[in-house]
């Protein structure tokens, strides 16, 4: 949708399509309440009061309803929205959907509610953005950064650089269209202000790896030959049994992979044993192909022998692949041998050793603290605060150089319209509809 288009009215349904107490219709647009007389057996909503009505189909009652009316701008988008509070079944919710398209909304397109919230003023971009984030989030400490954001805090420290970097630019322009009357700044003056923002975007930026972890994660391989206990570890890790566990060698033969919540999301791959057999079929071989690309691409890789046996020469050719990367070396089943070693023993089937290994596992991958951080960046974030910290290293090495402070304004007003994208004050239609993109339909 052009962002310069003139609004018409939007539904969809703002809840999960599945079996439940409730679903929820979303109405916004200037026909919103007048679909909602169309469809119930009510004519007048009072804005902000719930109203209990019948969702009507011609003199067929459809199903019992709460309406929630907002009057714009005291609403999500800052238009007329109606919320239609139906019983949760899914043909009950898909039907009240058709009545309000019926009547004279379309189908809202994905994110569309919250970019006209953010086109109403009612939400800055990184504010939608956090929208998006606490929708998405796999953890409980993401969710609690992304609140943060949503809460504004990203969008008030960019604000005051931005503040900051347009007192200097300010300052600059005058000296420069009112010579008689506005000396131009002092160079040690402009030397000094670049080198402040500059370092205040550095501090955002070093937090843009721990940002990204909370957001995507990490993935943790576990690997080793046939049945030593991969997939026991999996399941038992998991606390669920998610893979099959037999004695037969290549049981299994895709990769398998879960998200665990370790305050980081851990994505947990149990692979197939690698192992190189006259007797290895086509589809299993497939699978430690797969297995490779696995221990190639994963953060760390748990290695897993059977203590009852110790290293085999079999083990010593796949630790050769893993020793080089991140990883957790265990004896596995060493309820059956008492091995001396300092490598991590467990027992997946006794849970000894478990604990411990959960332990180092979150020591290795969960080196971020997410309650240091008062927000956090996605990586379209940090591009324009990377951008804007180019464009004010150029300026301060204009401003070493004595450069005329017209040619250092250039770069100063780059550094503010990269800033001016985070928060959407300058934006085009593309990364616009890239970003609402990622929503789901009814958000």
């Amino acid at each position: 949708m052009n962002i310069l288009q003139e609004f018409d009215t939007i539904s969809a349904i703002s809840t999960p399509i599945a079996t439940g107490g409730v679903g929820v219709i979303r109405i916004s647009g200037d026909k919103a309440f007048e679909i909602a007389a169309k469809i119930s057996n009510k004519s007048n909503f009072e804005p902000n009061y719930i109203t209990h009505a019948w969702i009507l189909e011609g003199d067929k009652k459809v199903d019992e309803v709460l309406i929630l009316p907002f009057k714009n701008p005291r609403s999500y988008t800052g238009e007329d929205v109606i919320e239609i509070h139906c019983h949760g079944g899914v043909n009950i919710v898909k039907k009240v959907l058709e009545l309000t398209i019926a009547n004279g909304a379309r189908q809202a397109e994905r994110g569309e509610f919250t970019k006209r919230a953010f086109l109403n003023k009612k939400m800055d971009l990184s504010q939608a953005e956090a929208v998006a984030d606490l929708i998405h989030s796999k953890t409980k400490d993401f969710v609690m950064s992304s609140a943060k954001n949503l809460s504004g805090v990203l969008a008030k420290k960019i604000s005051e650089i931005r503040s900051g970097i347009f007192e200097v630019l300010s300052r600059i322009v005058a000296g420069i269209d009112f010579p008689e009357d506005v000396k131009e700044p002092e160079y040690d003056y402009l030397i000094s202000e670049f080198k402040k923002y500059i370092s205040e975007i550095d501090e955002i930026l070093s937090t843009a790896n721990t940002s990204n972890v909370l957001r995507q994660g990490v993935s943790v391989a576990i690997v080793g030959r046939p049945n030593v206990g991969k997939s026991s570890l999996f399941n038992t890790l998991l606390n669920l049994d998610r893979a099959i566990v037999t004695d037969i060698a290549g049981t299994t033969r895709d990769v398998l992979k879960e998200t665990l919540d370790f305050g980081i999301p851990v994505t947990l791959v149990d692979t197939a044993g690698i192992r190189d057999d006259e007797d290895v079929s086509k589809v299993e071989e497939i699978g430690i192909e797969y297995s490779k690309q696995s221990l190639d691409e994963a953060d760390l890789v748990l290695f897993l022998y059977d203590a009852s046996v110790g290293m085999t020469q079999e083990d010593e050719v796949i630790w050769n692949l893993v020793k080089n990367k991140k990883n957790i070396k265990i004896a596995n089943k060493s309820d059956l041998a008492d091995i001396k070693t300092d490598d991590i023993k467990i027992s997946t089937k006794t849970k000894n050793g478990i604990s411990e290994l959960k332990n180092r596992i979150k020591e290795i991958v969960c080196d971020v603290d997410p309650e240091s951080l008062d927000f956090t960046t996605n990586i379209r974030q940090q591009g324009c605060l990377t951008q804007a910290k180019t464009s004010l290293m150029i300026a301060l090495d204009g401003a070493n150089r004595g450069e005329l402070q017209d040619m250092i304004s250039i770069d100063v007003k780059a550094a503010l319209l990269a800033l001016d994208e985070i928060t959407g004050e300058v934006i085009t239609d593309d990364i616009l509809n890239n970003i609402f993109d990622n929503f789901c339909i009814g958000k």
